[in-house]
């Protein structure tokens, strides 16, 4: 464990430190080992208490004991985990939920995977299918919330970690549902992986290794999705939708394994990735008519593709039309609740103002133009569809004279909106 210091030498800097605190063994050695510090910053375990078994309940009791030995703050926090298709998935992202709650920025949070984790974590991604960078499990660190996520034992065998528990007379928890094969995690790590290494008594490290230089291969996909996506990135049009937006020119011009990759990286920071069945849906919209608009559906939104560029629709962009609102001092900005605020630039118009949204037939009449249909000035200004809708409309005495953005008003002024953010990260 005298490999630790090293480990730890970037994050001594570090305003705060956390330990993820099961009280299981792996925790339990980290908490230990991070306490015996003699110069570090200030430690404090996190015990998230999922509420998914009652003898969970006697757990804190025990965790507290050995953080007051210690001399270790400890915070107990109990979360909801929802309900779905995996239970260990719905657990996880429900304790990383919490831990983004409690990191500032800066702060590192410290979690005891070890080697053995490592091999499982690979074994049970490649049997999913998982590509390069599913298959280079876990990294030594990565972003967490406002801080950082560590693991300083990733590169240790567990034997490692028992020995060390033993030899310090350090007490743990043994999860019951960790002898609980009908979870594929559990699966593997007791019934799988002692075959193998019973056989191939390195293998866990091996695998580890091999996991290693999988990361490897993935830092270089990512470097050349940067490079590949660069050129996509080109000024828009539109450029305060603040709506994440690539050109679509530059990625057709990539092969296909290209765009993949390229996009993989583009889309992970906005949604869960499709497998290589739903990999179709970016085929179809790539491929459709230039004067179609074509949707592909992902897991937290869509990617829509209009007038050359493909962007992503998620949150509030995706939600019903918002409702008509009274605006009775257009010297104020007016909050528009799910649709960001407008302000009004100029002499305000007398008269009763409302800000509206588009239901179709609308017309607005323009200097030197006369009156023009709204949906052909939408067409004009070549505004995505998914926009169209949700751009505030401002009517005064039941006459529209202004939309929001668009340079187009029948009155000496500008309708100005900041519209929601289209950013959105499940990391």
């Amino acid at each position: 464990m005298q490999r630790l210091q090293a480990r730890l030498q970037p994050y001594l800097s570090a305003p705060a430190w956390y330990v993820a605190f099961s009280g299981g063994l792996d925790s339990t050695v980290l908490l230990h080992l991070l306490a015996s510090l003699p110069k570090r910053p200030p430690l404090t375990a996190l015990h998230i208490h999922h509420g998914l078994q009652s003898v969970a309940d006697t757990w804190p009791a025990h965790c507290q004991s050995l953080c007051d030995q210690l001399g270790v703050p400890l915070r107990i926090i109990r979360v909801q985990v929802e309900n779905g298709p995996s239970l260990e998935q719905a657990a996880r992202q429900a304790r990383y939920r919490a831990f983004d709650a409690v990191l500032g920025v800066g702060d590192v949070l410290f979690a005891a995977q070890h080697q053995d984790d490592q091999a499982e974590t690979l074994l049970f991604r490649l049997l999913r299918g998982a590509g390069v960078r599913g298959l280079a499990a876990m990294p030594q660190q990565r972003p967490q919330g406002q801080g950082i996520l560590a693991r300083p034992l990733l590169d240790e065998p567990r034997s490692e970690l028992v020995a060390y528990a033993r030899a310090e007379g350090l007490d743990w928890i043994d999860d019951p549902s960790n002898t609980d094969t009908r979870f594929s995690r559990n699966y593997l790590r007791r019934d799988v992986l002692p075959v193998i290494t019973a056989r191939w008594p390195q293998a866990a490290g091996s695998i580890a290794r091999a996991a290693a230089h999988l990361g490897e291969a993935a830092q270089l996909l990512e470097e050349l999705a940067e490079a590949d996506l660069e050129p996509a990135r080109a000024s828009v049009e539109h450029s305060w939708l603040s709506v994440p937006s690539l050109a679509l020119a530059p990625l057709q011009a990539l092969s296909d394994s290209r765009q993949r990759n390229a996009l993989q990286f583009w889309l992970a920071r906005l949604t869960r990735l499709p497998d290589t069945q739903h990999w179709v849906g970016w085929t179809s919209l790539r491929d459709a008519d230039v004067a179609a608009t074509p949707v592909w559906r992902l897991t937290d939104g869509e990617l829509h593709r209009a007038h050359g560029r493909i962007w992503w629709v998620s949150g509030q962009w995706s939600q019903a039309q918002p409702a008509i609102q009274a605006w009775p001092c257009l010297e104020q900005a007016l909050q528009l609740p799910g649709n960001g605020e407008v302000r009004w630039q100029g002499s305000p118009p007398s008269g009763q103002a409302q800000i509206r949204y588009r239901q179709g037939g609308e017309g607005l009449r323009l200097p030197a133009r006369g009156q023009r249909d709204l949906k052909r000035l939408l067409n004009e200004s070549r505004l995505p569809g998914f926009v169209r809708d949700r751009v505030p409309l401002l009517f005064v005495d039941d006459q529209l004279v202004a939309v929001a953005n668009l340079s187009l008003s029948s009155v000496d002024g500008q309708l100005s909106w900041s519209p929601p953010t289209g950013e959105q990260s499940l990391r």
